[in-house]
């Protein structure tokens, strides 16, 4: 995109052009140089508890489309591999089950929970075989306690990825945190993905949109905290409720931390509240269609309910109401690119500035 430029200073900077948001060609673009390159949230290692267990699944439903298997091995170590036959291209694995050795039922080619081949039948005669290139794919995929996340092809390690996000909430026991699918969410946006991000990333509209949100927050002390691939708003409460208990280490002791809102590129968010965490992926399926996914994983049930984090269903119908309508401004004639504001936008702008960056690589 030629017209893909986003200025450095914020204060001479204008957002990306709108049809960044409408184009099928830049959609396509943005599978492969953004999506394919950044590390996605994958679930928790109970997915393989125990040695043995094999768990097919699909990377990115819907947009990359990419068949993965989770594995943990007989010396219980976990291993993430392209759930593709290096023969033929059949799905290996084809449900969750508790096994010995991967074997795909179309010619009988096997291999080990590591993906390494082991056997093929009917195949003597045939020259260099076995090569590396026979074993199942690995790959890259990292953990933040029990929370896996894989990469195609990622552009950053996940622990740089991670390290700031660690840094600040790190004392938080993830390991207590424990899944609860009641509480889960799946809602369909009738909008670009990225429109959707722009509308997380920025406190501005709190005061206009989330009425009740907005009770429970100090907006004037409503901060953002930018590094190298995503962002934090750190919000404070108006009251001494529904707050963190932080530890005399944390660098923000002292105050009455309501929530940690991460962001990191390009779609998955990290809210951390008193209660616990809800993991938020975004999944493009259309350029004006995405899937939200709302995962969330409880510590302390006794303040659920409460605060920042107490009634997130309004505060996502809110917003999808209002990325709705910003989706059929940008397809007018009338509208091509806005400014930010300084104050208030920061977030924002580093978005876009990766999102160009990222396409003109």
């Amino acid at each position: 995109m030629s017209d893909l430029f986003v200025h450095e200073e914020i204060a001479e900077a204008s957002t990306l052009p709108s049809r960044f948001y409408k184009d099928p060609s830049v959609f396509d673009q943005v599978r492969e140089k953004i999506f394919a390159r950044s590390w996605q949230f994958i679930g928790d290692t109970d997915l393989v508890k125990v040695p043995g267990t094999v768990h097919p699944f699909t990377l990115l439903e819907g947009f990359l489309d990419e068949p993965m298997v989770l594995t943990r091995d007989m010396d219980d170590k976990i291993h993430l591999l392209s759930n593709v036959c290096t023969h033929r291209g059949m799905q290996v694995a084809e449900g969750s089950s508790n096994e010995r050795f991967l074997r795909c039922r179309y010619h009988g080619r096997r291999f080990g929970l590591d993906g390494c081949f082991q056997h093929m039948p009917e195949f003597d005669g045939v020259c260099g075989f076995p090569t590396k290139a026979d074993n199942l794919a690995s790959v890259a995929f990292g953990t933040w306690s029990k929370l896996m996340f894989a990469s195609v092809n990622p552009l950053a390690s996940l622990e740089t990825v991670l390290a700031p996000v660690l840094d600040r909430v790190g004392w938080l026991p993830l390991d207590q945190f424990f899944p609860d699918p009641s509480r889960g969410r799946e809602y369909m946006v009738r909008a670009n993905w990225a429109l959707y991000v722009d509308n997380y990333l920025e406190g501005f509209h709190i005061p206009f949109i989330h009425a009740a949100l907005n009770e429970a927050l100090d907006y004037g002390n409503y901060s953002t905290h930018p590094f190298e691939w995503g962002n934090l708003q750190l919000a404070v409460s108006k009251g001494g409720e529904a707050v963190f208990d932080l530890p005399k280490s944390s660098i923000d002791y002292g105050q009455k931390i309501s929530a940690y809102y991460y962001w990191l590129f390009p779609n998955i968010m990290l809210n951390f509240y008193p209660w616990g965490l809800s993991v938020n992926v975004v999944r493009p399926l259309a350029p004006d269609l995405t899937k939200i996914s709302f995962i969330p994983y409880v510590w302390d049930a006794s303040k659920l309910g409460q605060g920042a984090g107490g009634d997130l269903d309004r505060v996502e119908r809110e917003d999808e109401a209002v990325v709705e309508l910003v989706q059929r401004g940008v397809r007018s004639r009338f509208y091509d690119k806005g400014r930010y504001s300084v104050a208030r936008e920061q977030n924002v702008h580093q978005f876009h500035r990766l999102i160009a960056a990222s396409l003109s690589r």
